[in-house]
């Protein structure tokens, strides 16, 4: 039994969806099973990080998982998600872990670093087979622009021009499909990107051709970016962070050779995503519902 947490979210659902397509045996977890969309097959169980007899229920039976978590950064002490998650793992004796991380994660030492650091180190010092992957930013992280584009033709966009390797949460899938199926990538660390460096503007352009439209960029100050991440809930340390990171590092903006290789095709472009998620940025109902999950 492969497990799959963070089943509802956009790297957890198509790994749910992959090793269901190719036969596996898939349980996926999250915190609200009664919303979950699974495919046929699929056995949805209920599990939170922050309930460890849930954690040990989900567990049950698991030779293999994929470990990833949505606490933001900062949030508690320490990343109590991952650690939870590595240790129920460790109690269920499951053979081999995949843990999604972040792009570059411990080589600096900001708060981000630290964290993540920190999680990766939770699955490792199990003593359990693992991969890590470290993918940059994900081209899913557009469809926060779609309920702008859905309503009007101007679209607010931080870091507008802050260029990256964005990479398609489905390709991500892929690699940690064949990490928890087959030999290949045990005990690897693997750092993730798309196949080509565009910015935020560059991207919303695109979206704005596949839809026929002139989609007009409007991009917060950093002073109103700054605010921003403050009323989301981020910590000042974690803003200054984020922010250093924008302006003061290209960390993510490059093509990685390797990763046709790690695919077995051609990683999937900017404008090929867009093309499947077409429905995202055209459609004009459950607006409500999408900006209220949209916040952070």
């Amino acid at each position: 039994m492969i497990l799959v947490t963070g089943a509802t979210g956009n790297v957890g659902s198509e790994v749910a969806s992959a090793l269901a397509a190719a036969g596996h045996p898939v349980r996926a977890m999250t915190r609200r099973p009664h919303e979950a969309r699974t495919p046929d097959g699929v056995e949805v169980v209920y599990g939170d990080a922050e309930d460890p007899a849930s954690l040990d229920e989900a567990f049950r039976g698991v030779d293999r998982a994929f470990l990833m978590t949505s606490q933001q950064v900062g949030t508690a002490p320490r990343p109590t998600h991952d650690i939870s998650l590595a240790a129920a793992a460790q109690r269920a004796g499951v053979a081999h872990l995949v843990k999604l991380s972040v792009y570059g994660a411990g080589r600096g030492d900001d708060v981000i670093d630290r964290w993540h650091a920190e999680a990766e180190a939770a699955v490792v010092s199990t003593g359990i087979d693992h991969t890590i992957l470290r993918p940059g930013r994900f081209m899913s992280n557009a469809l926060h622009w779609a309920p702008m584009i859905r309503r009007g033709d101007q679209v607010r966009i931080p870091f507008a021009h802050r260029p990256t390797a964005a990479i398609a949460p489905a390709d991500i899938a892929t690699i940690a499909v064949s990490a928890l199926t087959t030999d290949e990538h045990r005990n690897a660390v693997h750092q993730l990107s798309g196949p080509q460096v565009l910015t935020p503007a560059q991207e919303l352009s695109i979206i704005g051709e596949e839809l026929g439209r002139h989609l007009q960029l409007a991009e917060p100050s950093l002073g109103e970016t700054r605010a921003g991440l403050r009323r989301s809930g981020m910590s000042p340390e974690v803003v200054d962070a984020v922010l250093n990171r924008a302006v003061g590092s290209d960390d993510g903006a490059q093509v990685l050779p390797a990763m046709p290789g790690l695919l077995g095709r051609q990683p999937t472009t900017f404008a090929d995503w867009v093309r499947t998620h077409i429905d995202s940025f055209a459609h004009q109902e459950n607006d409500d519902r999408q900006e209220r999950e949209d916040v952070h």
